[in-house]
């Protein structure tokens, strides 16, 4: 039996080749290429995105603040660009955005919507590597099936703190201040 050839790191000028049709990153070394988002996918992110708007309020608006939130952010975690769905990090810790496309500052949440042809990868590797880089907490999204899976990192490892089905209302960690309406991100 023959060897095979040594694996090749993929590197960022990989990521530069993906079609614009796909979503490029890697992930201990590999290169991951996933297509765009179906529709009922798309919705749901940017519903979520929609209902936490008032922690994205600068100091002396109306609302909880405090968050940097971001659609689809790259970011360059150790020798990985991963690009989840939302990120958010807490304002003091990223009072300013970079100006670099690349970000290198872990986020506080990350949330990743699930489809059939991204979830194995999100709920395996990634989430792997977002606990290494110590993102604090971490929500999974599901729009086939309805549902929120909301985890928070203690030493070093995912704790499931809830899954929420259907068109309930919930109070999620981090942004438990307000209540988010899941039905709201399943309507068609």
């Amino acid at each position: 039996m023959a060897d095979k050839p040594p694996r090749r790191e993929a590197t960022y000028e990989d990521l530069e080749e993906v079609a614009p049709n796909g979503v490029g990153e890697i992930i201990g070394g590999e290169l991951y290429v996933s297509p765009r988002p179906r529709p009922r996918h798309a919705r749901a992110t940017v519903r979520i995105i929609r209902a936490l708007g008032p922690f994205e309020q600068d100091p002396g608006e109306e609302g909880p603040g405090g968050w940097v939130l971001l659609v689809e952010p790259e970011l360059h975690l150790g020798d990985e660009a991963l690009v989840p769905d939302l990120a958010g990090w807490r304002r003091e810790r990223m009072p300013e955005l970079p100006e670099e496309v690349g970000i290198e500052l872990a986020p506080d949440w990350v949330c990743e919507v699930l489809s059939p042809s991204t979830a194995a990868l999100d709920r395996s590797r990634k989430m792997g590597s977002y606990a290494r880089e110590g993102v604090k907490h971490l929500w999974l999204v599901d729009p086939a099936v309805q549902s929120l899976e909301v985890y928070r990192l203690e030493t070093g490892q995912w704790v499931l703190l809830g899954t929420h089905e259907g068109a309930v209302k919930v109070h999620a960690e981090p942004f438990q201040a307000l209540a988010l309406e899941l039905g709201r991100l399943w309507r068609r």
